[in-house]
């Protein structure tokens, strides 16, 4: 049978509520951990207790890369990313008018210390050491990490992982593109890590590394619109055989972490995930893979 649509979804959730509150006598009491399983107040439509009462604060990294946003504006709904936070704020009963954007660096998004957003959407992936810092939301993307060269270049001639060893690799500080290059690649020299994506790519655009590690519809929009003088060499295999996937990032111990869980996945089961996928990401068609 298909899942109602959101609004009715949050209509029946909040009947259901009701009437559990009822059995027992007495409502749970707000900010119940709705990881624990409850069934409280905290997660009512557009009642949750965020930063901010009545409002949904969301972060990302400033400048706003595509296709993940568009021309550097989180708060328009265009690009994958915003469109899903949007969606996810949908979800939680908060409209366009209820969300508040703000800019926080890729690195502290998921570094240790309390946060001062309600959730953060920057192509962060998820990662038992992250764990260990933040809270993170049910996957909302699977993705994998892409070799991009100048395509006159002696690495664009790479086929496999071996090849890349010999490299002047770089890619941004705290990511997995990182460790994909010290982890699977383990170069005979140091990677070259950058504070932002703009500074690699400038990096290889001057000659200054010879390739740069990228997630996939990242590298394809670089290839496409950034440096057009570059190509794909290839994408690297999953890590451990388990899908690398971009989660949504929350204070450790968030009440908010079940409610956004939840979010997620009703888009995924409904197929608005997809959808939105299709719609802004499907330039990262696939891409050779590196053994």
């Amino acid at each position: 049978m298909p899942l109602a649509p959101p609004v009715l979804r949050r209509v029946l959730a909040g009947a259901t509520v009701a009437l559990l509150a009822t059995a027992v006598g007495c409502a749970p009491q707000p900010g119940t951990d709705a990881s624990a399983g409850s069934a409280g107040p905290s997660c009512a439509p557009g009642k949750l207790a965020t930063k901010t009462s009545g409002k949904l604060t969301i972060a990302t990294d400033q400048p706003a890369y595509e296709p993940w946003f568009k021309d550097d504006d989180p708060a328009n709904g265009e690009g994958f990313e915003s469109a899903v936070a949007y969606a996810v704020a949908e979800e939680l009963g908060y409209g366009e008018d209820a969300v508040v954007w703000q800019s926080v660096p890729f690195n502290k998004a998921f570094a240790p210390g309390e946060k001062t957003f309600d959730f953060d959407i920057n192509q962060v992936s998820v990662s038992d050491e992250r764990r260990k810092a933040v809270d993170f939301s049910s996957g909302y993307y699977d993705v994998r990490q892409a070799v991009v060269a100048l395509k006159d270049s002696e690495a664009a001639k790479a086929k496999s992982v071996a090849d890349l060893k010999d490299l002047r690799l770089g890619a941004q500080v705290g990511t997995t593109s990182l460790t994909h290059i010290e982890d699977v690649v383990k170069p005979t020299g140091d990677a070259a890590v950058y504070g932002r994506n703009d500074q690699a790519k400038s990096a290889l655009r001057n000659g200054q590394v010879d390739a740069i590690v990228v997630d996939l519809p990242t590298a394809f929009h670089i290839t496409a619109a950034e440096v057009t003088d570059a190509e794909i060499v290839g994408q690297f295999e999953d890590l451990g055989g388990a899908p690398e996937q971009f989660g949504l990032v929350l204070d450790k111990g968030s009440a908010l972490t079940g409610c956004v869980t939840d979010a997620v996945d009703a888009l995924r089961e409904d197929g608005t995930l997809a959808e939105l996928e299709r719609r802004w990401l499907a330039d990262a068609v696939d891409a050779p893979v590196l053994k």
